[in-house]
C-alpha cells in the first residue's frame, strides 16, 4: 500500500510539473497549488486531537474539519481554472494541473484510509 501511495503521489506531482515546466506552457504559477496539498490534512489532524473518539455520533468538530478540508480541495481545483480564465496560464497547463490535483488528493485520501484505522500500524506512530 505504501509503495502504491508513493507511486501515485509521484504521478500527481509529475502532472503538476508538466503543467509548469513544458516549454509550450512555461509559467510556474500553478505551483501555488502545493500550498493546498500541505494544508489539506491540517483540519483533520486538529479535529482528531480535539474531538473525543466516540463512534456513536459524528462530532461538530469533525464536521467542521470536513467542511474546511472540502473548501481547501475546491480551492485547489479552482485556482488553475481562475489562472487559465484570466490567461495567466494556458488551458492545457490547467488540464495537467487538474489531473495532478485529482491524483494527489486521491493519494491523500488513500493515505488516511490505509493509515488512519487506529490499529497497531498507523500514521500516529510516525
Amino acid at each position: 500500500a505504501l509503495v502504491a501511495l508513493s507511486f501515485s503521489g509521484a504521478i500527481g506531482l509529475t502532472f503538476l510539473m508538466l503543467g509548469c515546466a513544458l516549454e509550450y506552457y512555461g509559467v510556474y504559477w500553478p505551483l501555488f497549488v502545493l500550498i493546498f496539498y500541505f494544508i489539506c490534512p491540517i483540519p483533520h489532524f486538529i479535529a482528531r486531537r480535539v474531538s473525543d473518539d466516540s463512534d456513536a455520533a459524528s462530532s461538530a468538530c469533525r464536521e467542521l474539519a470536513y467542511f474546511f478540508t472540502t473548501g481547501i480541495v475546491v480551492s485547489a481545483f479552482g485556482l488553475p481554472i481562475i489562472l487559465a480564465r484570466v490567461e495567466a496560464i494556458k488551458w492545457g497547463a490547467c488540464g495537467l494541473v487538474l489531473a495532478g490535483n485529482a491524483v494527489i488528493f486521491l493519494t491523500i485520501l488513500g493515505f488516511f484510509l490505509v493509515f488512519g484505522r487506529g490499529d497497531d500500524f498507523s500514521w500516529e506512530q510516525w
